[in-house]
Order: C-alpha cells, then structure tokens, then sequence
C-alpha cells in the first residue's frame, strides 16, 4: 500500500477562477492536470522575501507583550503539529495572541461518559468525519461550497460518519498510534429501534433520525435546536459504538464535516499527495489525479480522501488515503511557516470555530502546552482489519472479528485485556438460547452443553435465522442484561446488544464462524478461529500450523512517520 518514494511535486488543482463543475450522469473525460510552469517563485523564496521586506530599518522594537505573544504561539504551533499527527484537523491548541483563548470558539458536545473522561493522563481520541452537506444548524451548504466539495445538490450522504479514526497519545507522548475504522465495518449497535446490528457508519445518522422523530412528535418544529439534539445523539452514539467495538475507552473527540477537510486544506494552500497508480474517478468522488507526488487544492483533496470506487480495495484504500492526508498537513504546517505566522494561524483558527466540534471539557490550551513538549513523536497508522466482505439485507458490509480487534487494538495501547473468566461471578437466572451461524454442525449444542455446565439455564438450540447475522454475538431480552454480559466475558468480550425479538429473562448466543472457544470453557479445544494479522492478512490457527487466506481483503501494513518525513504513497 505505501512506497515512501519521494520525487518533486507537480501541481493538480483548477485553473485559477475555474471552479469544479457538478456531477453529471455521464461526465466528459478531463485531461491532467498537471501544471504548466509556474513563474510565481516558491514558497519557501517568497518566504525569505517577506522576512526581507519585514527587516527594513524603520520597523518599531517589539514590546515584551509582543514577544511573550510570540512565544506563546510557538509553543502552542509545537502542540498543533503533534495534534495533527495524532489527526485533529491541525488546527487546536492556539491562544491567539494570548487574550482570547480558542476554547470559548468551538461547538461543544457531552457525548463522552463521564466515567471515561479521566484515563490517567493518556488520551484515547475519536476523530470523525461526517459526511454532510449540511451546516451546523442543518442548513444546506452554499451552491458554490457544494460545487467545490463535488458532492451534489445536497441532499446526498446523510449522517454518516464516513472516516473514524481512533487515536492513542500516550501520557509520554513517545508512541501515537492511530486506527482507521473502515466505515462499512458490520457492528453491533445499541438503542436504535429496529436494529440490531449495521454499518458503523450508520450509528450516528440512525441515532440522529430516531431521537428527531420522537422529539417532533413531541412537537419540535424543525430548526437548529432541532438539529443540535439530533447530532448530540448521533455523537453519542458512534462514541458508544466504536468503544463497544475496541474495548477502549475514549475520553476525546472531534467531528468535522466535508466543508471542514475542505476548508483547512484550502487553509493550508493545499496539500501533497502522492499516488502509486493514476485514478479516475470523476462521477463519483471527482477524483481524477495522474500517478506520483504532486499537490492538491482544498477541492481536490476532498476528492482525494473521499475515493473508493476503482480503488484495488475500495474502503479500505480509502482508509489509507486519510491518513497520508492527515501526515500531509502536518507537514505542510511545518514546512510552509504556518505555525509562525499569525495571518495563517488566524486563518486556521477560524476554520475550527466553524467546521469542528469537541468534546466537553477538553481544554485545548492545556493540551497544546502539554503536547508542545513534543517535537516529533513518532506515529504509526493501522487500519482495523476486516475477515472478508458480505452482504447483508441488500447492502455490502465487511465482517469482522470483534474480540480480534479487541485484543488488537488493546495491545496497542497498552490496555491490559482481562482473562476470559472460567465461570459466571454471578449466578446466572436467564435462559440461555445458543443458534448456530457458523456452518459447522453441532457447533451450538456444543457451546449449550459447556455453558449449562457453568451454570447458565438450558434454552433453545436451533440453527441461526438469517436476522440473526453471521457474526458471534450476545442478544438479550428485559431483565437479562447481567447475565448477557457475563457470556460475553466468558468468550473474551462478545458484542452484546438487547434485542425485542429475545423473549424476557432469556439470553441468545448467536454462534459464528469467528466464535473462538476458550481454553477456561473447553481445556481440549482448539482454536480455528480466524484471525488477523497486523496487515489485515487472514490465517487460521490451528494446533499444529498457520496458514494464511490469500483472498481476505487487504488492510494495508501499518506505516509509522514523524512531522516532517516523507508522505506516504498510497493507492
């Protein structure tokens, strides 16, 4: 996935006064645009210019406010750069001209539980990105934004959270790592009506349209307020979603719309890219790039984070294309002389007011003091590895192991992962069903006959519905969530959901492919779960050999950088 060659940038973007035209259902084909020759003098010549013209004789001694002004934003520039590589738009942790502090500028949100905002100094962070054509207060973009964003008149995309990002930055600050969460990753989801399981993309949009509905019901009118509630919702609930899926606790976050990746890019002047393979993709994302290095405008970095069809792994290359984005800003900050010049921090600035909204009680001036001490830590991007590709009631979704990534994840960020206990701590009441969804026959009774000897009260057995899914997870009815859970810490954290379709007092154990039998449950068992490696390569562990699946989809290797190495080649 990525080739760490490096070679002088072209630059792609539009003419200047030309703006991208709307999709069409059958678009011209566009030439390169790769550029011509440019007699304005590079950046960095301009630069010296500029502090040439800034030294002319009559220039006035600056003031000891001034200079500590100064100071300030450097450290706080130091902190941005770190913030960046960690993924948070580059553009948090400033006290413009230390009087107005940015915290008192953003949209906040309360939807980090209480219990995990103190992690003992280590910060587990959420970033999301929202695919809407909507502003905060649900109102349609501007024509001339959505032109550039080449994302239709508005009414497409939803609430989904299309790019998740999970990062670590450790109280050290030594290691940051960041996970990339497919989008169409198939997960359990909690407090949605109808659902029980879906996209984790659609957790946020699904939440947002239930709690919208009833309050209209309750006689809300449609507006901001309106708006506001439906997105606090929906925050919550992919928070909720992504902690149930690692096993980690998240204590920060930052959502950012489409106009938002545009915005900062554009911002920035731009961004460098570099692609292994030349891309056409102009209905859908607009992407159309030669292969190479080059550099990107604010509209076609849009387009180029938002491609996934003719990718060689669609989602998933678009997972690595973020990242390369997210290394790419950084390092245009650092190189460019963002973070010492007050005009463009400025400029930054008032893109976060606008497109970002944080968590709660998340001082940023603090954290950018804190992550200033930092020069260059070191990063490394993973994506969360998918077992293959299905789909589900008409839609295509990747199935995936949920205790693997647990465990993977946890490992990670050095979050110890409890040992599966060999029998309930409490003594279990609830029926327990157990339905068979992995092609193996006998495989439900099995896991019935090792589960009544702990304890659990003997139900159904029966072959998995085809509402039941295929992936091993604990259902429950009313008043049977303890014992649930407690079956889901014996198969080292099973996805629990309620459900109306489980009777009350009773729990159902849907047993999949992926279901891995534990040595406390089954002494001689063996393990033929399939698993993944850091790579997103499938194999299948086996008392006496692995072997590895050569179709499974490709996550990509992880690939590890500092502010200021070199951008990553992505497809």
């Amino acid at each position: 996935m990525y080739d760490d060659a490096t070679q002088p940038l072209p630059v792609v973007g539009p003419q200047p006064g030309r703006t991208r035209a709307p999709e069409t259902p059958n678009p011209a084909p566009r030439r390169s645009r790769r550029a011509q020759g440019d007699s304005t003098p590079p950046r960095a010549s301009r630069r010296r210019t500029e502090d040439r013209r800034g030294r002319t004789p009559d220039r006035k001694e600056r003031t000891a406010a001034e200079r500590e002004r100064d100071r300030r934003l450097r450290l706080a520039g130091r902190g941005i750069m770190a913030m960046v590589a960690a993924g948070v738009m580059g553009i948090t942790g400033i006290v413009w001209y230390g009087e107005t502090s940015l915290d008192q500028g953003f949209t906040r949100s309360g939807a980090i539980s209480p219990e995990d905002v103190n992690l003992d100094g280590d910060i587990n962070m959420l970033l999301i990105g929202l695919d809407t054509r909507k502003d905060l207060n649900g109102n349609d973009l501007p024509k001339d934004i959505l032109d550039q964003l080449h994302a239709g008149d508005g009414t497409e995309g939803g609430y989904n959270a299309n790019s998740l990002i999970l990062v670590h930055i450790p109280k050290d600050l030594k290691h940051i790592v960041a996970f990339s969460i497919p989008r169409d990753d198939y997960v359990a989801v909690q407090g949605i009506p109808g659902y029980d399981h879906a996209k984790i993309k659609e957790s946020y949009g699904l939440k947002k349209y239930t709690v919208e509905e009833k309050l209209k019901a309750k006689g809300m009118a449609e507006g901001p307020e309106l708006e506001r509630q439906g997105r606090e919702a929906g925050r919550a609930s992919i928070v909720q979603t992504v902690k149930a899926l690692t096993g980690v606790p998240i204590n920060r976050f930052a959502e950012v719309s489409l106009a938002g990746f545009y915005d900062l890019a554009t911002a920035l002047g731009g961004v460098d890219v570099c692609l292994n393979h030349a891309v056409d993709d102009s209905y859908y994302s607009g992407a159309q790039f030669p292969a190479g290095p080059q550099h990107l405008d604010g509209s076609d970095a849009l387009a180029f984070v938002r491609q996934r069809h003719g990718l060689e792994n669609g989602d998933l290359d678009r997972t690595h294309r973020q990242q390369a984005f997210l290394t790419s800003v950084a390092n245009s900050m650092k190189s460019s002389g963002t973070l010492t010049n007050p005009g463009r921090l400025k400029a930054l600035i008032d893109v976060a007011h606008k497109d970002v909204v944080l968590s709660d009680g998340w001082s940023l001036t603090d954290f950018a003091t804190t992550l200033g001490r930092a020069d260059s830590p070191s990063v490394e991007f993973r994506t969360l590895p998918v077992l293959r590709y299905d789909n589900v009631d008409g839609q295509d979704v990747n199935v995936i192991d949920p205790v693997a990534i647990k465990k993977t994840v946890r490992e990670a960020f050095g979050v110890s992962t409890p040992a599966a206990p060999s029998a309930p701590i409490v003594t279990p009441t609830s029926t327990l069903d157990v339905v068979n969804a992995s092609g193996t026959p006998g495989q439900a009774a099995k896991v019935s006959k090792l589960l009544t000897a702990k304890g659990f009260p003997a139900g159904e057995v029966a072959n998995a519905s085809y509402a039941d899914g295929t992936s091993s997870t604990v259902y429950y009815g009313s008043g049977a969530d303890t014992d649930a859970k407690q079956v889901s810490e014996m198969f080292g954290g099973l996805p629990v959901s309620p459900s109306t379709s489980v009777s009350a007092g009773h729990v159902k154990l849907v047993v999949g492919s992926d279901l891995d039998i534990p040595a406390t449950l089954d002494p001689t068992a063996t393990s033929t779960t399939p698993t993944t490696t850091a790579n997103g390569s499938s194999t299948s562990l086996t008392a006496t050999t692995d072997t590895t699946t050569s179709d499974a989809p490709d996550s990509g290797k992880p690939v590890t950088t500092t502010i200021g190495s070199k951008i990553p080649c992505v497809n």
